[in-house]
């Protein structure tokens, strides 16, 4: 699978290395307080798994299977949310871990409809934030890497739900995308 990379953009280490900075920053953050992750399925799998083995601290993990993709290169522009129920956040300082920053539109309509539990906080954790204008503006508080706004592929993210088990992450070959 690796071979359908035109590139890779970070290897195993380099991301490994940048979550051990990511997790301590966390960690710093949220010492004196009871921290709750809602991961953003399925694209942030890897990284939360990663991502929380790394903070030393009490946490509370919850899920949200949401997609604003569906198979395709871009973003439909439409979030679908595909649990009915939501986590309990009342009162709770939230940490919403998500694999990628693009359009906005998927962390937008989560924060949207969380903030209506009355959560204490919510920040927002990214693996990538694609350097781009946004239609709708939003920003992360904690990102891995700034990338180009490419269509990457693995360490979670998917083209038509595959390449999400690559160690590494990368541009996918031109004549391999739909």
């Amino acid at each position: 699978m690796q071979a359908d990379l035109d590139r890779v953009l970070f290897d195993q280490a380099t991301i490994l290395r940048r979550l051990d900075e990511i997790a301590a920053q966390i960690s710093l953050d949220y010492r004196d307080r009871e921290l709750t992750v809602i991961a953003i399925l399925n694209g942030s799998l890897m990284f939360m798994a990663d991502l929380l083995r790394r903070i030393p601290l009490p946490l509370r993990l919850d899920c949200l299977s949401v997609a604003s993709y569906h198979g395709g290169l871009q973003t439909s522009g439409e979030v679908i949310f595909r649990q009915i129920a939501l986590p309990d956040v009342a009162g709770r300082h939230i940490l919403l871990l998500d694999d990628i920053l693009d359009s906005s539109t998927t962390i937008n309509a989560i924060r949207e409809k969380l903030q209506t539990a009355s959560p204490k906080s919510i920040r927002v954790c990214v693996l990538l934030r694609k350097l781009k204008e946004r239609k709708h503006p939003a920003d992360a508080d904690y990102i891995g890497f700034d990338i180009a706004d490419e269509f990457v592929v693995g360490y979670g993210l998917d083209y038509c739900e595959r390449y999400r088990n690559l160690p590494c992450i990368g541009v996918l070959k031109k004549e391999l995308v739909a």
